[in-house]
């Protein structure tokens, strides 16, 4: 359920705090007091495109906040699913911070993504929007509403049909391009040929090319070297005259000819010939390096050559060793299939048929769930338009099969329609008229609510096109809906307005030329004047308060039934 909206800079909207409520939620105010914007704060909050001119004038920023209480555990689990935080109280916090350069969205405290918002909006919560029943004229959307209906049974088959098909697709590509005329195999194979031959020509050995190239690197600045490693053996070297070797035998000889005078140079003179033993063994040592580092131009050239063709392959194949290996196996595999290509191309024919046949199974299956939930959504459909004030409505589901395989199944979904008596029913598009889009979606709303497990709906203006006493069978429906779900509805309709649980007023207000938005809980006398200005009443007499005082009660006696 969502508990509360908070908004802060966004629009007109300076600061505003709203606590929802169980039931029927029911928000209404003039035209133009910022309803629109209301609604839009909620879908910003969760991850909907945010633009910079959204925050208000003069404001760094705007925010956004929402908190839901989650009661359902299924909705719990499906939230944890997505490494999302929830607090010991069930609590869900959700904060969006827009800012001129980015924006910044948090969950209890969290930074997420606008894309885990969005998953999360739809676990949440369930906004129809202005203009949504408009997508009621595209079968896309039919397919979509049955297979919802239709739950998990469907879902299931529909997740092995999707692995299914990629294995198709990938067989039937394979197919289309492995067919080659006569000329072009005979081409392929004689290339084929070609670049295995090379690279099995060049008896590649593993991990030869790293150490091709440290062998190449220590020759080229062998000179650089050796002048180096001479300075070095030089200066701890016994002949130079200036060698450490030669001074630390000098120093040794001093030593040796005093220690016996005292027993306590005897320690210093045993560290002293220890040092001189590590630098005549470093200084042997290094003279064994620059005897090891003479080579040939032979050898220097031999070595810049076999670097060289491991780097044309490399240019070729793959970036090391191990993927030009890789990518000859892949050739003789491929070459095989060539010299076998009746045998090769049979096989993938053979899969392909295998594949199909599975496919069209499960795709038989799924049409059989859905043709069985076909039938009960719509007889519910039936009912549900009739308390919609759909008097003789009939409502049928029309599933054909295409022509093609695709990730959900073969089947086509359209809703069929007929509004009048003796007329037959029609595609739904080319039948109802915008008022009626509307409510066919709120009766589509009303039975797949029963299915899932979203508590929060919102309508934002369901009543477009409708009136009288239509627009007390939306009341009416409304109200039903509310005794299981939390709905909250923008509507510009004293009938509906009447049946509210709880009423919202959006009121626009100026002062010092500043222009901003406010919404808040209206009760008692205050719901009567509002009803008394939705019914139109240019004066607020006691005849139309009067008329206000009975349409709220017949809601409330409405509401006890």
């Amino acid at each position: 359920m969502l508990v509360s909206l908070h908004v802060k800079n966004l629009a007109l909207i300076d600061e505003t705090e709203v606590y929802f409520k169980e039931g029927l939620n029911i928000l209404s105010g003039e035209t133009g007091a910022g309803k629109s914007i209301i609604i839009g704060s909620v879908n910003l909050a969760l991850g909907a495109k945010a633009d910079k001119d959204m925050i208000r004038t003069n404001a760094d920023y705007a925010l956004v906040e929402l908190i839901f209480q989650i009661e359902d555990k299924k909705q719990l689990a499906q939230i944890e699913e997505l490494d999302i935080p929830v607090e010991e109280d069930n609590m869900l916090i959700i904060q969006r911070k827009i800012m001129p350069a980015r924006t910044v969205c948090k969950v209890n405290g969290e930074t997420v993504s606008a894309k885990q918002l969005q998953q999360i909006a739809q676990i949440m919560i369930d906004i129809h929007g202005q203009h949504e029943h408009q997508s009621l004229l595209y079968k896309k959307k039919h397919f979509e509403i049955l297979d919802n209906f239709a739950g998990e049974k469907l879902s299931h088959i529909k997740e092995e049909i999707q692995e299914q098909y990629n294995i198709y697709q990938e067989l039937k590509n394979e197919l289309e391009d492995a067919v080659l005329s006569d000329e072009a195999r005979e081409r392929e194979m004689a290339f084929v040929t070609f670049e295995i031959d090379e690279i099995e020509n060049a008896h590649l050995q593993m991990d030869e090319d790293e150490a091709l190239e440290q062998s190449y690197a220590k020759m080229t600045n062998s000179r650089k070297i050796i002048e180096a490693v001479s300075m070095v053996h030089n200066l701890t070297g016994y002949e130079s005259g200036t060698g450490a070797g030669e001074t630390l035998g000098r120093a040794l000889r001093e030593l040796r000819g005093v220690v016996a005078y005292d027993k306590v140079l005897e320690e210093l003179e045993t560290q002293l010939s220890e040092i001189d033993a590590y630098v005549n063994d470093f200084n042997r040592d290094i003279a064994n390096y620059m005897s090891d580092m003479e080579f040939d131009e032979a050898d220097f050239e031999q070595t810049r050559q076999r670097l060289n063709e491991i780097n044309t392959l490399k240019a070729k194949y793959g970036s090391s060793i191990s993927e030009i290996l890789e990518y000859k196996e892949q050739k003789q595999q491929r070459l095989y299939q060539l010299e076998d290509y009746v045998v090769y191309i049979a096989k993938l024919q053979n899969n392909l048929e295998k594949t199909e046949n599975a496919l069209d199974m499960l795709c038989a299956q799924a049409s059989s769930v859905r043709k069985e939930a076909a039938m009960m959504l719509a007889k519910t459909m039936t009912e549900a338009l009739k308390d919609l004030n759909f008097l003789d409505v009939q409502f049928e589901i029309v599933i054909s099969k295409l022509g093609k395989f695709t990730k959900t199944g073969y089947d086509d979904v359209e809703f069929m329609i007929s509004t009048n008596p003796g007329e037959p029913v029609k595609p739904l598009g080319n039948v109802a008229s915008g008022g009626e889009l509307s409510r066919i979606m709120l009766a589509i709303k009303t039975v797949l609510a029963k299915n899932d497990t979203i508590d929060t709906l919102i309508f934002d203006e369901i009543d477009t096109g409708i009136s009288g006493k239509t627009a007390w069978k939306v009341s009416q429906k409304l109200g039903l809906l509310g005794r299981t779900h939390q709905i909250i509805c923008i509507t510009h309709l004293p009938q509906i307005a009447a049946m509210a649980d709880v009423h919202f007023l959006i009121e626009k207000s100026s002062e010092s030329g500043v222009t901003t938005t406010q919404i808040y809980e209206i009760e008692e006398e205050d719901i009567i004047r509002e009803l008394a200005r939705l019914s139109g009443g240019m004066e607020m007499t006691e005849t139309v308060l009067q008329n206000a005082r009975e349409m709220k009660d017949l809601a409330t006696n409405t509401k006890q039934y």
